[in-house]
């Protein structure tokens, strides 16, 4: 946010206070966190359901009267992610384990005070660090000794909280192993064919735009380039999820972690594509604005691009192997090295941009890097025979 600031000073454009909240209001932005719903929702249901029965099988079928341990340690074990989901349930569990055992020693032999909830932290921390513990493990322990030093337990009552944290963990060790549907890992592939659409479409609207000097439809399609970046990150975070369900998850299938697999291979090649297309779409957007003379040729490589990633998005769609989208990308890229004489600055860095993307796409289509830019010649005299 205060970057924001100092770039809208540095241009001379005066912030309001109200700034940051029109921009949490726009429609990217809009979109952009019901994506992010839409893609926890069965976390956060995951999350409450595994409170709910925590809760009771500590309270209703080991009789505990306040097992709060149980339905806080079960949330926090499943969280909002499936990533490291095993390891947050150990650590939290062998936390809770050291944080209660010291707790518990200092109040019988020392009672409670100040010093002993500082010496708790201390100790019950610096044993965790002592154990191989991650953060959280070291929290839980330093949290669990201050919870045993401030609220002094009955007998019996810090074994009967540690039985809590364990049925807690329990309960979401239980549900990360058997929660993961077969639409966790069909989820990135409907991410990656919906991105792939917005870019095919993006690009038609930059065409289009540059052909009628539409300055608004030039907008239009930055603001569109723009997002896509947002919606790439959604579609890291479902991928990474389903990578780490198809890790733990004994239910799902090996074809499921295959396109799994399949997805995150496609990740860093459309990142870059992105990124170029992104350039492109602004300095289209700069060249209407100017008014700039852009060849229609140029405009004509836009226009392949946008039907080439169409083509990729039906493959993706389809199920089907990309490589026959790659005739079209190798045959633009023959196109891409003829210049015009004059063309203007803009122009030239959209064909330029145009033929980075060609090789983002070759390479998720299926080359490898080497082999694309191969496709790509520098020059006409450079041009593969092959191609």
């Amino acid at each position: 946010m205060n970057g924001d600031r100092e770039r809208a000073r540095a241009t001379g454009r005066v912030v309001h206070a109200l700034d940051p909240l029109r921009d949490g209001i726009r429609p990217v932005a809009l979109r952009a966190r019901a994506l992010r719903l839409r893609a926890r929702a069965w976390l956060i249901l995951q999350a409450a359901t595994g409170a709910t029965i925590a809760w009771f099988l500590a309270h209703d079928v080991l009789g505990h009267p306040l097992p709060f341990f149980a339905p806080i340690t079960a949330m926090v074990c499943l969280g909002l992610t499936y990533e490291d989901r095993l390891r947050r349930i150990v650590e939290l569990t062998i936390g809770v384990a050291i944080g209660v055992a010291i707790g518990d020693l200092f109040v019988n032999s020392f009672g409670t005070g100040l010093w002993q909830i500082l010496a708790v932290c201390v100790v019950a921390m610096s044993l965790a660090v002592l154990a191989g513990a991650g953060q959280l493990l070291m929290m839980q322990a330093g949290i669990q000794g201050v919870i045993i030093t401030t609220l002094v337990a009955g007998d019996g009552e810090a074994l009967s909280r540690w039985l809590d944290a364990a049925v807690g963990g329990g309960v979401a060790m239980v549900i990360a192993m058997l929660a993961p549907l077969r639409s966790t890992t069909r989820r990135p592939r409907e991410r990656v064919v919906e991105l792939v659409g917005h870019l095919a479409e993006m690009l038609t609207d930059t065409a289009q735009s540059l052909r009628n000097r539409d300055a608004g439809r030039a907008v239009r399609a930055l603001e569109t380039a723009r997002g896509l970046s947002t919606e790439l990150d959604v579609l890291r975070a479902s991928t990474a999820e389903a990578v780490a369900a198809a890790r733990v998850a004994p239910l799902l299938s090996g074809a499921s972690r295959a396109e799994v697999r399949e997805i995150q291979t496609l990740l860093p090649p459309l990142d870059l594509a992105i990124r170029n297309v992104r350039v492109l779409a602004r300095r289209a957007e700069a060249a209407v604005s100017a008014d700039e003379f852009v060849p229609d040729t140029y405009i004509d490589m836009v226009e392949a691009l946008a039907e080439a990633s169409a083509t990729i998005q039906e493959h993706l769609a389809d199920r089907t192997p990309l490589g026959p989208a790659q005739e079209d990308l190798v045959h633009l890229a023959r196109q891409s090295t003829w210049s015009h004489s004059r063309a203007e600055l803009s122009a030239e860095v959209m064909r330029a941009q145009v033929r980075s993307t060609v090789v983002d796409l070759l390479v998720l289509s299926g080359m490898t890097l080497t082999e694309a830019r191969q496709r790509v010649p520098s020059t006409r005299e450079e041009m593969d025979p092959e191609g």
